[in-house]
């Protein structure tokens, strides 16, 4: 994955920028064009502890966070999976497109809060031999591009996935519950600091990531907080 993002950046000082949702020229040195960016669904109004959309402005929680809150203390879900976000989220997690990963990394961070941030970035791992399946791991890649925009610490080893887990996409919320019980354990001796943001593509349900939230909380993190490019 080195040598292609090598390639991208040297094709970025060669080829003008492409929109990568429709293929029209990019605008402002970005992969993508004015009529797709004016277009990104942001997801303006949303339940500050699981991300999602609000139809009350000003309420800061959903009624599931209050009666049943997620293990992480809020979520950062900049976005909502609509066009163009599902023309590029498949494209950087299913295709190997390192440049669509960028784009949604520098998405991301438009409207995150500088005075907010964690002290460490873990991204959610997959299981070894999904990694050897797929060739890469795309919250670790996306984790790898938040941290150098944010110079925020990567830490990205501190989880490993013990045991492989049928795909999300194929269950129900209460499946998705049980698929992901004891999925997850720290790396022996991991150095963790007291407020972690855990990374990864989309939230759905959020199984996998409270999953991953109770075992950096019993491993001694104070806070974890749960960040993804968008929510379903």
């Amino acid at each position: 994955m080195l040598i292609a993002a090598v390639l991208h950046r040297f094709s970025r000082i060669l080829l003008a920028p492409r929109c990568l949702a429709c293929g029209e020229p990019g605008h402002g040195g970005l992969d993508l064009c004015e009529a797709c960016r004016v277009q990104l669904p942001w997801n303006q109004h949303a339940c500050r502890q699981c991300g999602i959309g609000l139809a009350t402005v000003g309420q800061s929680h959903c009624g599931a966070c209050r009666l049943d809150p997620p293990p992480f203390t809020q979520s950062f879900c900049p976005l909502h999976y609509r066009f163009p976000i599902d023309r590029l989220l498949p494209r950087f997690k299913f295709h190997g497109d390192l440049a669509a990963g960028e784009l949604l990394a520098t998405l991301m961070q438009w409207p995150m809060d500088p005075g907010d941030l964690p002290q460490a970035l873990v991204p959610v791992p997959l299981h070894q031999s999904r990694l050897r399946t797929r060739g890469y791991d795309q919250a670790l890649e996306l984790a790898r591009a938040l941290a150098r925009g944010t110079r925020v610490p990567l830490l990205a080893n501190a989880l490993v996935r013990r045991r492989a887990t049928h795909p999300q996409t194929e269950l129900g919320a209460t499946e998705r519950k049980r698929n992901m019980r004891d999925a997850f354990a720290l790396r022996p001796r991991a150095s963790l600091p007291p407020h972690i943001a855990l990374v990864d593509d989309v939230m759905t349900t959020g199984a996998t990531l409270a999953e991953c939230a109770r075992v950096l909380l019993s491993g001694g993190v104070q806070r974890v907080d749960a960040w993804t490019i968008a929510r379903a």
